[in-house]
């Protein structure tokens, strides 16, 4: 055996010296139907982590323990499973997985992208914590029992160069993002138009008219209407990450003003970004910089229930997300198409896995071919007969697998797996003291 291997043989014979002298706590019977999920800082966050928790949820209800900032085992009841997402995984991959060696639970790693790769955004690939970072995952990510990843990308990487074998969990939309009625995307409208001057109509003389920018209500008959001249409303998302650059989109769009003012017949644009973030202070200087009269940028932070709504009012979804090892997706495009929005998405190597070239939107490298690309879909706007017409259409046609049934088949019989092995070594020692014959098998494992 190698070094490595020796160390970890050790390791485990003394951990396996202490289970055997019964450190750990007595299983009950209702051990095998929870589950901890384990997230280390802000859930909100982790719309997938949510999404898991909904699902086992809805299985033999099973009890979730949560877990943030500061995470504690002591106390809990005993559970079959610990599910957690990496990134971050440092420290608690390690801590996660002696936990699980202490106590007979097995380890689930929900593997989200690398955080090593993410650390080195900042510090390059060569910085002493990166390289550190990066032999912590290598080291530990292979003691999990079962490995989740979110593209077939990934999970080729694992097996290749971590000897990891994973499933692709593929991430789907809630179903609260869907296609919205024009009277709550107008209820919307209003209530942004309030606080945001970008939503607002210059007022009308008719007082039976309620109007936005974008919508018309007629108080008579309370009717709700898009306007015929109205802007196009662009929409992106974002944590203001290095791993993303937004300088992309604001060139873009100053070099669509210049189409208009150079006589091209385009629809005026509402760019609203919406989120929060470490960098957001810094774009919205460089926003406020710009002299842009048909383009007009807003950056509101939206209520959870408002953000579904706002991405079925758009007409065009923007992603800047590069993943920083080139094998995740971005969620928040998984959520547009859940709302049939037509998406421009930055080239990655993977992104193909989720956007389909000129079928459910458009791919870009640079500032220059967005631009070209607004031009393009916006043409005709607001017509349905053009090219973000189609994709829309294209969206609702090839809705996929719903999360519920993408989990089921994927992730539900890892836990249940574990359950069955467990009830047939229970049924096979009973068999055995008893002195059974073999087809008293079947018998006793029905019970």
């Amino acid at each position: 055996r190698s070094p490595h291997n020796s160390a970890q043989s050790c390791w485990f014979w003394m951990l396996e010296c202490r289970l055997s002298a019964g450190w750990l706590r007595q299983r009950d019977c209702g051990t095998e139907r929870r589950v901890c999920v384990l997230v280390l800082g802000d859930v909100g966050r982790s719309p997938r982590m949510q999404y898991h928790c909904l699902s086992l949820s809805n299985w033999n209800h099973v009890l979730l323990c949560f877990l943030f900032d500061t995470p504690s085992f002591y106390g809990m009841e005993l559970q079959s499973h610990i599910l957690m997402q990496n990134p971050p995984g440092l420290p608690s991959i390690a801590v996660a997985w002696l936990v699980c060696i202490l106590r007979g639970s097995r380890l689930i790693i929900d593997w989200h992208n690398y955080g090593y790769t993410i650390m080195a955004l900042n510090h390059g690939q060569r910085h002493p914590v990166v390289q550190l970072a990066k032999w912590y995952e290598h080291f530990f990510g292979p003691m999990a029992t079962h490995n989740l990843c979110v593209t077939n990308a990934m999970k080729d990487d694992l097996q290749k160069n971590w000897g990891i074998k994973a499933t692709t969990l593929y991430d789907r939309p809630a179903s609260i993002f869907r296609e919205t009625p024009l009277k709550l995307q107008h209820e919307l409208f209003m209530r942004l138009a309030n606080a945001y001057p970008q939503f607002q109509h210059s007022s009308s003389e008719n007082v039976r008219v309620e109007r936005t920018i974008f919508s018309v209500r007629d108080l008579d008959d309370n009717t709700v209407t898009l306007r015929a001249e109205r802007p196009a409303l662009l929409l992106s998302s974002t944590s203001w990450t290095e791993d993303e650059d937004f300088s992309i989109l604001l060139t873009a769009l100053e070099e669509y003003e210049g189409f208009i003012n150079g006589g091209a017949l385009l629809p005026s644009l509402v760019c609203v970004i919406t989120g929060k973030g470490p960098q957001k202070e810094h774009y919205r200087k460089l926003i406020d910089s710009l002299h842009l009269e048909h383009v007009k940028i807003c950056t509101p932070w939206l209520e959870a229930e408002d953000y579904p709504v706002l991405l079925a009012s758009a007409d065009l979804g923007v992603c800047l997300h590069k993943s920083s090892s080139g094998l995740d997706l971005p969620m928040k495009v998984v959520d547009m198409f859940g709302c049939c929005l037509p998406v421009c998405a930055i080239h990655f190597s993977c992104l193909h896995e989720l956007v389909k070239h000129e079928e459910n939107g458009l791919i870009f490298k640079d500032s220059h071919e967005l631009a070209e690309q607004f031009k393009s879909l916006l043409s005709d706007f607001p017509s349905s007969d053009g090219r973000l017409g189609l994709f829309r259409r294209n969206l609702r046609a090839s809705r996929g697998q719903s999360w519920d049934d993408n989990w089921n088949q994927n992730v539900l019989p890892l836990i249940t797996w574990s359950l069955t092995q467990l009830l047939f070594k229970a049924t096979v020692s009973l068999w055995v003291s008893d002195g059974g014959a073999d087809e008293d098998l079947g018998e006793d494992f029905s019970r």
